[in-house]
């Protein structure tokens, strides 16, 4: 028998536990799932035999020993910066540790420590990061395999709202953590193209953008993420010339998300003295220079050429020039702008959601022919609960587990996907559910 726990049941966790539910008796798996919300956690599980239910505290330290000792596998659904506490005593304990977070330095930190204790500290095998390495490095290495060298590499992910339940003028709803959402892109997006280092600070992010186009679902906006540079190394293309990854929106978010990030609304560094006394268009009015103009005229002069009567609808709708009094004090301008979007993006009973994801490959074969592949990916949630963004999420997650538990994962340490004994079981059996790439050669 072998024991398995879940931190964090949360809107991410559904296909994760209902997987793990599922594949229980066949695997002769015992699983504990523990949770702020006892009542988030009977949901998941329902009356399943192999499953308990458990109030947990991540910052109890001697709930958090006692529960990780009784495991053989630990899966972490938990915030990113709470998985380096659980990774400690995982490495103490001698426990596998699974998360579908990126790996901190200070999880990077953990890595000799974690081989010889004999046990894998797996991260980054979720969505983005996840899917998107493991469906990447089946095609690189087959270039690679095949005699080709990889000249350019473009990897986009989203998680939008299926066309058919679009209903708002953004296209989007929140299937995941609203708060990075509203935070995403902050910082400077940094990649490479035709071997020249390029820099995007926050400031010009949505403003400097690019199409992606997908077959049957048109075009997408997409800009560019923090980070395109350190996966070179993992990937084994250190020397390529043109590398980057982005997010994909719905065309016009970004335009109009640009309109938030020139404002200062998705500022998180300061609290908005006596927010509560404020409506939200006073809220707005406060980032905007004085004058007798209305709001709206001041906001259109404000942002001169990035502002048009489309971009001007957008931001209408979400109230935020309204003369809706704010509810919350003693928060930031992001909490106050997240709060109110949390009220508008709303993915209703009947919604589904989308994960588009699509990577762009060129490469020199070995005749010395410039060929290009397209792998696209489009999943659509069934509902609130068993949404694309969990699936995709949580799936590659829980079979990963089941590797590692099967003993057929020989990597130790701090793992990514990116090793062909992770990517190649994990994709075939995410195909069984759906989650399949669409290759096209030109």
């Amino acid at each position: 028998m072998k024991n398995i726990l879940v931190i964090g049941a949360g809107r991410s966790a559904s296909s994760l536990i209902k997987y793990l539910l599922d594949n229980s008796t066949k695997e002769n798996w015992n699983i504990t799932v523990g949770d702020v919300s006892l009542d988030t956690v009977k949901q998941k599980i329902g009356n399943h035999p192999n499953a308990r239910a458990i109030l947990f505290d991540i910052n109890n330290e001697q709930q958090r020993e006692e529960e990780i000792k009784r495991a053989d596998l630990v899966i972490s659904m938990l915030p990113a910066f709470m998985h380096i506490n659980v990774a400690k005593d995982c490495v103490r304990l001698k426990k596998h540790l699974a998360t579908a977070s990126y790996v901190s330095a200070e999880m990077r930190e953990l890595h000799e420590e974690a081989k010889a204790s004999g046990i894998v500290l797996m991260n980054e095998i979720g969505l983005d990061p996840g899917i998107d390495h493991a469906s990447a490095m089946k095609v690189i290495d087959e270039i690679h395999h095949n005699g080709g060298e990889l000249i350019s590499f473009k990897s986009y992910c989203g998680g939008l709202v299926a066309p058919e339940c679009n209903d708002n003028p953004w296209g989007y709803k929140f299937s995941w953590n609203p708060r990075n959402v509203i935070l995403a892109g902050q910082g400077t997006a940094q990649y490479i193209e035709n071997g020249e280092y390029k820099y995007i600070p926050y400031n010009r992010l949505f403003t400097q953008i690019s199409t992606v186009s997908m077959k049957g679902l048109g075009n997408f906006d997409a800009y560019a993420n923090r980070d395109s540079l350190s996966y070179r190394k993992f990937y084994g293309i250190e020397n390529i010339p043109t590398m980057l990854r982005g997010t994909l929106r719905m065309q016009g978010y970004c335009k109009a998300w640009n309109v938030f990030a020139k404002l200062g609304l998705t500022d998180d560094t300061y609290k908005r003295e006596a927010s509560e006394t404020l409506t939200y268009a006073q809220f707005v009015d406060a980032f905007l220079p004085a004058g007798k103009l209305s709001i709206k005229d001041k906001l259109i002069a404000f942002m001169g050429d990035d502002m048009d009567i489309n971009i001007l609808e957008m931001i209408e709708w979400t109230g935020v020039l309204s003369d809706t009094k704010i509810t919350l004090s003693g928060v930031s301008p992001a909490q106050i702008l997240q709060d109110l979007l949390e009220k508008k993006w709303v993915l209703q009973p009947l919604d589904k959601d989308m994960i588009v994801m699509q990577h762009q490959f060129q490469y020199r074969n070995k005749n010395a022919e410039i060929k290009n592949i397209t792998s696209s990916l489009v999943v659509k949630g069934e509902d609130q609960t068993y949404t694309a963004m969990a699936k995709t999420v949580g799936l590659p997650l829980a079979i990963t587990s089941k590797l590692i538990l099967q003993g057929k994962i020989s990597a130790r340490g701090v793992v990514i996907p990116t090793i062909k004994e992770i990517y190649e079981p994990v994709l075939a059996e995410l195909e069984k559910y759906g989650v399949k790439f669409e290759e096209e050669f030109h």
